[in-house]
């Protein structure tokens, strides 16, 4: 049976904005996350009402969808165990590891996202575009990011 476009999680997902970058994309997994762990709601979770600043944009997926993406990708052997654990422990400080500090950390974390992205992309979390990496020395460690 197809899915039916006007139902309401179609027509919400068509509203939704995707993710600028798979970096955008795994900030806002973690984050969602993290406040899951400490008792958010599930509203908050999805970014309808943001605890502090302006009402955040409705996304087209939520942080399950993205983490099973990653979980696929490990048990495909696309990544292994110090790529999650690189994603996690950045993930939770809200910010890329700079390559020249943390070279090492760095390079996991691209390899994950750019491993990552082409899945967000053919499911919408990701907006399509071309792909370059970056370093967080030039621009902040923007994935995806175009110019």
């Amino acid at each position: 049976m197809l899915p039916n476009p006007t139902a309401p999680a179609a027509l919400c997902r068509e509203r939704a904005m995707p993710f600028a970058s798979a970096a955008e994309a795994w900030f806002w997994t973690m984050a969602a996350l993290v406040a899951r762990r400490d008792g958010a709601p599930l509203t908050q979770l999805r970014g309808q009402s943001p605890a502090m600043g302006a009402p955040r944009p409705p996304r087209p997926c939520d942080p399950d969808d993205v983490v099973k993406h990653l979980d696929r990708l490990y048990r495909q052997r696309r990544l292994d165990l110090s790529h999650a654990r690189v994603l996690r422990r950045w993930g939770e400080r809200q910010e890329a590891p700079d390559p020249h500090r943390h070279p090492g950390d760095a390079q996991l974390w691209g390899e994950a996202l750019s491993r990552l992205l082409w899945h967000l992309q053919r499911d919408g979390i990701v907006e399509p575009g071309p792909f370059r990496v970056t370093t967080a020395a030039t621009d902040g460690c923007r994935w995806n990011a175009r110019r």
